[in-house]
């Protein structure tokens, strides 16, 4: 029969919903600094672990330890097999780390296995609300944040060859920014004709990130960050 106790539930849930926003507490001052685990992949760690953790204490509570086989130790042993899972699902593209979310969604499903098989159901059903307004929740959120790259844009040098600007276009869209062109305008060099284009890009990560990508492009001559105004770009 499920283990279904409503009277530790909700020290249960408070303990959950902590867990959930400390973690995603730290995840927003990682996302404030642009680094690649945000709020939701903490927020989601931090509800999984909680997760096993409470299935441990609840959710072997009626069944005996007997001799060496101490039955909560299953849920020790699925978190620590799951791990090898997750990395697969994380890899990394231009220097950019990626399948953070989708490695924690993983490890979150791990949890609720392991708490479902227990009989943990109204734990586990709260997990899944939880993980749902994580996922659909912090992204407008996120958006609120101010973002430090608002008055700058970027300017960059190339010789005329054909497909340059829609290399520099399409690198940008893998690093999901989005890029209006400002202006351009023909540069004369001693042995080569060019263009200076100025484009204002928009995007979750730094601008420094996309520089250093943008630099190593075949026919970029040069690539700088200018401080602008509003009423410069508007």
């Amino acid at each position: 029969m499920p283990n279904i106790d409503l009277s530790s539930f909700l020290p249960q849930m408070v303990y959950l919903i902590a867990a959930t926003l400390l973690s995603g507490l730290i995840g927003l001052e990682r996302q404030v600094h642009h680094k690649p685990t945000g709020v939701r992949t903490h927020a989601l760690v931090g509800l999984g672990s909680c997760l096993f953790t409470l299935t441990s204490a609840y959710g072997f509570a009626d069944i005996p330890t007997i001799g060496p086989h101490d039955p909560a130790r299953v849920a020790a042993q699925v978190a620590s097999g799951i791990g090898f899972l997750g990395a697969g699902l994380i890899f990394v593209n231009r220097d950019i780390v990626r399948g953070l979310t989708t490695a924690a969604t993983v490890w979150v499903s791990a949890a609720l296995g392991v708490a479902c098989g227990a009989g943990l159901l109204p734990l586990s059903a709260l997990v899944v609300v939880l993980h749902f307004v994580l996922i659909f929740g912090t992204p407008p959120l996120i958006g609120l944040l101010p973002k430090p790259d608002t008055n700058k844009i970027v300017r960059i040098l190339y010789r005329d060859s054909h497909g340059v600007m829609r290399s520099i276009l399409l690198c940008a869209a893998e690093m999901h920014f989005e890029a209006a062109v400002l202006t351009t305008h023909k540069v004369q060099g001693v042995d080569w004709v060019g263009q200076s284009v100025d484009i204002r890009f928009t995007g979750d990560l730094p601008l420094e990130h996309l520089v250093a990508q943008l630099s190593e492009l075949k026919g970029v001559s040069d690539v700088e960050i200018l401080e602008v105004q509003h009423s410069d770009i508007d």
